[in-house]
């Protein structure tokens, strides 16, 4: 598994396959690049993917101090800058989302599109229902830790009988996160936005709404219309983690959508 030191001195862990236009996969909270990995052997086909794991989360470092989006974001600016990458393809599921809004408005020279899985350009709780949702977390994190969280967090991801082995492998996978480092990567994403920047968002934008989302579609579908070159697609019968319980649905929307983007040349270079 390659590494990348970033000047900080924090060392990123990725994982790296096929060959192609350049395509930056983004975890979500608590979770690593596992996220895609019933997505990324079809992308690799026609793309070099590459598969980070945050700082704090994965096989990377996990440093003391604040945690937030906007370092995760520079982060993976480094990474690329450091590997040589412009005009990359960015795919975020959740926090892997908003890492990418937040690079699509510092470093547009960087994103050459994204595509934006169950997330949205804040984390500010504007309802008494969302602030009691954002406190319940919190608290579940301080009272159970991660394991105990993982739990609950499973059974909503995963809800269905039949998705018993995700339920288990998330629990596993969510409740081995270090409990301060969780909580500081949790608390670093509420407050969060770069709703007012949208604006600034010149390259195209997929978003993927699951129908069991934590989310309603029209909230997805409020921000899309504030994007200059957007649309929204739904996934069915797909809760919050969609690259693991529907990762087909997944890679035929974004190797649609990256056909779209790349036009003809993509067809060209791969019929020469």
């Amino acid at each position: 598994m390659p590494t990348f030191r970033t000047q900080e001195g924090v060392t990123l862990h990725f994982e790296e396959s096929g060959e192609g236009a350049p395509v930056l996969l983004l975890h979500g909270l608590g979770s690593s690049g596992s996220d895609w990995e019933g997505v990324a052997p079809r992308l690799s086909a026609h793309h070099r993917l590459l598969i980070p794991d945050a700082r704090g989360h994965g096989r990377s470092d996990k440093p003391a101090g604040a945690y937030g989006v906007a370092l995760f974001a520079r982060d993976i600016a480094a990474l690329c800058d450091g590997l040589g990458l412009s005009s990359v393809h960015i795919v975020g599921l959740s926090m892997g989302g908003m890492m990418g809004f937040q690079l699509a408005v510092d470093r547009p020279d960087l994103v050459r599109s994204l595509v934006v899985i169950n997330s949205g350009p804040d984390m500010v709780p504007r309802t008494l229902r969302q602030r009691f949702a954002y406190l319940t977390r919190l608290l579940a994190l301080r009272a159970l830790g991660p394991q105990g969280l993982a739990k609950i967090v499973a059974k909503k991801l995963f809800p269905k009988p039949e998705q018993e082995s995700l339920r288990r492998q998330a629990v596993e996978r969510l409740g081995s996160n270090a409990p301060d480092v969780y909580l500081r990567a949790t608390k670093g994403l509420l407050g969060w936005s770069v709703l007012a920047r949208l604006k600034d968002v010149a390259c195209p934008v997929l978003v993927l709404h699951s129908e069991r989302d934590y989310t309603p579609q029209a909230q997805k579908q409020a921000y899309v219309d504030l994007l200059a070159k957007a649309r929204l697609q739904v996934l069915t019968d797909s809760g919050h983690a969609a690259p693991v319980d529907q990762p087909g649905q997944v890679v035929e929307a974004v190797e649609g959508f990256l056909r779209e983007v790349e036009g003809p040349s993509r067809d060209a270079l791969h019929t020469g």
